[in-house]
C-alpha cells in the first residue's frame, strides 16, 4: 500500500514540476506584462535568458542583441540566396566583427532586406520606434500583405522620428506593438527586453496568420499575366536604397506581387526574385483599382537591378 500511495505521490509532483517548468524558466518574470509570451517564446527556442535563471526583462536592447532576436524569431535566413562567396558581416558593416556571435545575424538581417546602418556600433542602445522598424521591415520579407487604410492617433506623434510612423501604424494595426493606457507609444523610450519579446511575439502571431495559402497558377486569358513588372531604385538614406518592384494597377486586390529572395553576384548588381500572385478561382474580390507592387531595401553600392519571376 505504502509503495502504491508512494508512486502516486511521485507521479503528482512530477506532473506538477512539468506544467510549472514553463513558469519556472525564469525566475523574474513576476508581474512582467506579457511573460505568458515570453515564456512560450523561451518553449519555442526563440530567446534566451541571461543566465542562472533570469530573464532581466527590464535591461535595454542593443542594436546585436535586437538583430539577433528578429532574425531568429523570425526566421530570416539565406536558403534563397546564392553566393559566389561565403558572405561576411565585414562585407556590409564597418564595425560588426566576422567572428561576433550576432555577426550572421547582421549578414541574414541586411541580405533579407532590413536596412541597418553600415557604421552601426555594437552595444548601441535601440528606441521602440527603432525597434519596431527593423521588425516591421522584417514581417514585410515573410509574406505579401493588405494593410487596412487605418490611422491610429498617437497622442506623442510629434516625438516620432521622420519616416518611422508608417511602420509605427502598421505596428499597431496589426497588435503587434500598443499604446499605454495614456495613448503614447514613446518612440524614443529605450526598448526593454520583455517589449521586444512579447512585440516578436505579436509579429510571429501576426505573420502565421496571414501565411498565404499556395497560389493558384496563373490564367493565360487573364490580360494581366502578360502585363510587364517594372522596377525603380530610389535612394532612402546615404547607404540604403529601396528597390520597388510595379506590376501596375489591378482590377481587384486578387492580384499582388511579394519578393521572395534577392542576390548579389557582384558587388554593384542585385538579382531580386519575385512571384505573382492572381485572384483565386469562386472567390468574390471587392472591384477595387489595387495598386500591386513589392519592394525591398539594397545597399547604396548597388547600381544595377535585374529581377526574376519564380514560380
Amino acid at each position: 500500500m505504502f509503495k502504491r500511495w508512494l508512486a502516486v505521490l511521485l507521479t503528482v509532483v512530477v506532473s506538477i514540476c512539468t506544467l510549472a517548468s514553463g513558469a519556472l524558466a525564469f525566475s523574474d518574470l513576476q508581474g512582467v506584462a506579457g511573460k505568458e509570451k515570453i515564456v512560450q517564446l523561451h518553449k519555442e527556442g526563440k530567446i534566451n535568458g541571461i543566465g542562472k535563471g533570469l530573464f532581466a526583462p527590464k535591461k535595454m536592447m542593443t542594436i546585436e542583441q535586437s538583430v539577433a532576436l528578429i532574425v531568429k524569431g523570425l526566421d530570416l535566413n539565406l536558403n534563397a540566396f546564392r553566393f559566389v562567396k561565403k558572405p561576411e558581416a565585414s562585407d556590409y558593416f564597418t564595425h560588426i566583427p566576422n567572428n561576433a556571435w550576432y555577426a550572421s545575424a547582421f549578414v541574414a538581417a541586411h541580405l533579407n532586406g532590413v536596412p541597418i546602418d553600415k557604421d552601426v556600433k555594437p552595444g548601441t542602445p535601440v528606441t521602440r520606434e527603432q525597434f519596431v522598424k527593423l521588425l516591421m521591415i522584417a514581417v514585410y520579407t515573410k509574406g505579401d500583405y493588405a494593410w487596412v487604410e487605418l490611422f491610429v492617433e498617437v497622442k506623442d506623434a510629434d516625438k516620432i522620428t521622420d519616416g518611422y510612423m508608417e511602420t509605427i501604424q502598421r505596428a499597431l494595426i496589426a497588435k503587434i506593438a500598443e499604446l499605454d493606457k495614456d495613448g503614447n507609444f514613446r518612440p524614443q523610450g529605450m526598448v526593454t527586453r520583455a517589449e521586444a519579446a512579447v512585440m516578436l511575439h505579436h509579429a510571429i502571431r501576426f505573420v502565421k496568420e496571414n501565411e498565404e495559402q499556395k497560389q493558384p497558377s496563373p490564367n493565360p486569358d487573364d490580360p494581366a499575366s502578360n502585363e510587364q513588372v517594372n522596377v525603380t531604385l530610389e535612394t532612402v538614406t546615404g547607404d540604403i536604397q529601396k528597390v520597388t518592384l510595379n506590376w501596375g494597377e489591378k482590377p481587384n486586390p486578387g492580384y499582388g506581387i511579394a519578393i521572395v529572395g534577392i542576390e548579389f553576384p557582384g558587388e554593384e548588381k542585385a538579382v531580386v526574385k519575385y512571384k505573382l500572385r492572381y485572384p483565386e478561382p469562386g472567390r468574390m474580390y471587392a472591384q477595387v483599382i489595387t495598386e500591386a507592387k513589392a519592394h525591398v531595401y539594397v545597399g547604396s553600392n548597388i547600381k544595377d537591378v535585374e529581377i526574376q519571376q519564380v514560380n
